[in-house]
């Protein structure tokens, strides 16, 4: 059970303070007023267990039925001593404050009631003829301080309440954080094996289809066909183990060289049967963040896997623009060109455009897609950089 005062555990060493000093005083006076005899002596000894009762309330928290037994004790105790010497009716504050601390509100109402009952009957008693003050008085103070606890109860439960839902809400976040974090890692890592290893596999399969054709008219360009196919299928165990360790191609951070020499090489693993991929470096070539430039190098494979499987393209550009402060990737094709706005609404063309334009967002930088049917399409990604220093390099 939990009274309507239960929160308030600090009220404890006051109301036993406030109670000690109210029996002492009470007894005093009725020593005073009738002596010291037998009477006199079991008022004392009812004032001293009252005290010492009220005083042993936390020994035996840990049991349930102990609170109810212990504020009954007190109730009846301070009934007898009352009935006695009416004195200690005063002694009805603290113990009415106990009954507030433990039980629920209706058996404290009705408790406080009968307390009340029992201090204007006892007030009566010494009292010559009837004073109204003396009975509407308790009365009154019993019910506006009833009221008022239950109202201190009501708001301290409806805070509680709120902290148990922001506790849940807390956690229902953190589920969702949770959630969301392994989404996009999914996502990720869906882009990422479409965009490395997706494009791998199928360099190799057009490589090994054109060697077959050439096996026996052109030997020397098959084995060429396959020498390259051999070294996609290299660099694509690469990628495999670079995507599993969640780690950007290192060897893209190691010159200024470096993530032009790539991108030659994605365009001469694209495809092998003739389209030509030029690549042209604008600006002069500085080392940028090596997860900048696999995002480069990733976003040339995804463009140039929808120029051969989409667009119908006689020729393909890839122009590397170095600025002051952004890098700049634009993939341009004479091919056959389609409608953005539609490609965006019917969701076609598998993760590519997609791929390209997540990388771009989740490392700050932007891409755009630029086509229209008949005219080509243009590719472009930026990205912003700072050069690094030779000395971070080392």
């Amino acid at each position: 059970m939990h009274g309507i005062l239960a929160p308030a555990a600090r009220l404890d060493r006051w109301l036993l303070a406030v109670l000690v000093v109210l029996l002492v005083t009470s007894a005093a006076r009725y020593v005073e007023r009738h002596g010291f005899h037998a009477t006199g002596a079991a008022v004392l000894a009812g004032a001293l267990v009252l005290g010492l009762a009220y005083a042993t309330r936390g020994l035996l928290a840990g049991r349930a039925w102990w609170p109810t037994v212990w504020v009954t004790g007190m109730v009846v105790l301070w009934g007898a001593l009352t009935a006695v010497a009416p004195s200690f009716a005063w002694c009805a504050v603290p113990v009415a404050f106990a009954v507030l601390r433990v039980l629920p509100f209706p058996w404290a109402v009705g408790t406080v009631v009968l307390m009340t009952v029992l201090l204007t009957a006892a007030w009566q008693r010494i009292t010559d003829g009837f004073d109204p003050v003396q009975v509407a008085g308790p009365i009154g103070v019993a019910l506006v301080t009833v009221l008022a606890y239950r109202a201190l109860d009501l708001e301290s439960r409806a805070r509680q309440d709120l902290l148990d839902q922001l506790v849940e809400a807390q956690a229902e976040l953190a589920e969702e954080q949770h959630r969301t974090g392994a989404l996009a890692e999914r996502t990720r890592l869906s882009r990422e094996i479409h965009d490395s290893v997706g494009q791998g596999l199928s360099s190799i399969n057009l490589l090994l289809q054109a060697a077959e054709q050439s096996w026996d008219a052109q030997p020397a360009t098959a084995r060429e066909h396959v020498r390259t196919a051999a070294a996609t299928a290299r660099d694509g165990l690469d990628e495999v183990r670079r995507v599993v360790r969640d780690l950007a191609p290192a060897d893209l951070a190691a010159s200024a060289a470096a993530l032009p020499d790539a991108l030659r090489r994605a365009a001469e693993q694209a495809d092998p049967g003739g389209l030509p991929a030029e690549v042209r470096v604008d600006g002069t070539p500085v080392v940028v963040p090596a997860d900048v430039a696999a995002a480069l190098v990733r976003t040339a494979r995804g463009a140039l896997a929808n120029v051969r499987e989409h667009a119908g393209a006689g020729r393909v550009a890839l122009t590397l623009t170095y600025l002051l402060d952004e890098v700049v990737l634009d993939v341009r094709d004479d091919g056959r060109g389609f409608d953005p706005a539609q490609v965006r609404a019917i969701g076609t063309r598998g993760r590519g455009l997609a791929g390209i334009r997540d990388r771009a967002e989740a490392l700050g930088g932007q891409a755009d897609i630029e086509s229209a049917p008949g005219e080509g399409t243009t590719v472009s990604v930026r990205f912003p950089v700072h050069p690094i220093p030779q000395e971070e390099r080392r």
